[in-house]
């Protein structure tokens, strides 16, 4: 069998059941003489249909077929991503987050470590409370490469069979997981806010920003494994360090050929900055649509550089090529969650709001007063920002010299 699924005509007794059963339009039938048509370009495999047909008609592949006995698969699996040797924040998030998940079910935390000399971040993912770390090491894996790492993650998900897998919601996790989750026909949601356990039946319920975050959308993936979600760093909390936490260590064999990549590293060159990256900053000045031009990006790094914050960015900013695509703050960037967060000459459109609205203080300074960003705003500012932003620089500079 080449295709996935078939319909056996042998079989079939042309009673229209497939079709009705499918909940994705993929199955048709001219008329009750003609036998049923798969369209495979519709067709998600959840297997209804063969469970609608009484005579067995309907044959899917073994390895596309739904799980039926989901026991096998145990534990909640969290990627650590890391970068030079240094853990990425949302990591420690995950594995908070993670705990909840794991005790509601009687499963441990797991957290899945790839690298070059990375084994000393073990001692923290445990502190940070994984019960146990697989650790693969290989010279190949000091950078980190699509390919070889989401070959590697796939084999070590097909040997330990996880429950429940969930990455950091960064430029590499969303690069890599969604390479995981098509080899293992896992259950993936993406940008998730939310995670929770069905007590009901086990499953994963993940909760995500839907039309433009008008709506919030709960997901399961009942009948796949793992169940995957991605998460948006800074929407939980992370787990706070216990330096007298101990776990067990797991040290995976890798064969060459699975790490091996068709691209390799040339060279790495990073963006030169001077001001803090927003996804650490407890400060943010953020600009929008309303400064004009990119060289007015110049009077919000000289207020940044002032309080030691981070530039932002809406993503107006970023697509008219103002500023690089890494400050952008939103739906479709990075979320944040800083002390203070300056939104200055953006309006506040609701796909920037969803990346910036938990922050602790809002400042708007806009000219339109109906801008929708006062809505959400600590303090608001109706203005000039060429006249205001030089002022408030010249008053905090003044301040800090004392």
């Amino acid at each position: 069998m080449t295709d996935p699924i078939r319909i056996i005509n042998e079989k079939c007794v042309r009673c229209g059941a497939c079709v009705r059963a499918c909940p994705f339009d993929a199955i048709t039938q001219a008329d009750r003489k003609s036998f049923p048509v798969i369209d495979l370009q519709k067709c998600t495999l959840c297997g209804a249909c063969v469970q609608a047909c009484k005579f067995d008609a309907i044959e899917m592949r073994e390895s596309c077929a739904p799980l039926t006995d989901l026991s096998a698969f145990r534990d909640v699996w969290v990627f650590a991503e890391q970068h030079e040797g240094r853990l990425h924040s949302v990591t420690f998030e995950l594995l908070g987050e993670g705990r909840k998940l794991a005790q509601s079910i009687q499963m441990k935390v797991c957290a899945v470590l790839l690298g070059h000399q990375v084994e000393p971040l073990s001692k923290e993912l445990f502190a940070r409370g994984a019960d146990r770390v697989y650790l693969v090491d290989r010279p190949d894996l000091a950078h980190y490469q699509d390919e070889a790492y989401a070959a590697v993650l796939v084999e070590l998900i097909r040997r330990h069979k996880p429950n429940v897998f969930l990455s950091g919601a960064t430029t590499v996790g969303r690069s890599l997981v969604s390479r995981v989750a098509v080899p293992t026909r896992a259950g993936l949601t993406a940008d998730c806010t939310g995670l929770a356990i069905d007590p009901a039946t086990g499953n994963l319920l993940q909760t995500r920003p839907a039309f433009g975050g008008n709506i919030m959308a709960t997901i399961i993936a009942p009948n796949a494994r793992p169940q995957m979600a991605t998460v948006r760093p800074k929407v939980m909390k992370e787990q706070a360090p216990d330096p007298t936490r101990t776990g067990e260590l797991v040290v995976e064999a890798m064969a060459d050929e699975i790490v091996r990549a068709r691209a390799r590293r040339v060279r790495f060159v990073p963006e030169v900055e001077s001001t803090v990256s927003i996804a650490d900053a407890n400060i943010i000045v953020a600009g929008g649509r309303g400064l004009q031009k990119p060289e007015n990006f110049a009077l919000l790094r000289q207020l940044a550089e002032t309080l030691g914050a981070g530039v932002g960015a809406s993503r107006a900013a970023v697509d008219a090529n103002w500023i690089a695509y890494s400050h952008q703050v939103g739906q479709t960037g990075k979320t944040v969650c800083p002390k203070i967060y300056f939104a200055i000459g953006i309006s506040g459109q609701i796909q920037h709001l969803a990346g910036m609205s938990s922050s602790d203080i809002i400042v708007a300074i806009n000219k339109d007063p109906d801008a929708p960003i006062f809505k959400v705003a600590t303090y608001g500012i109706v203005g000039d920002l060429f006249a205001i932003i030089p002022k408030l620089t010249a008053a905090f500079q003044k301040m800090l010299a004392k």
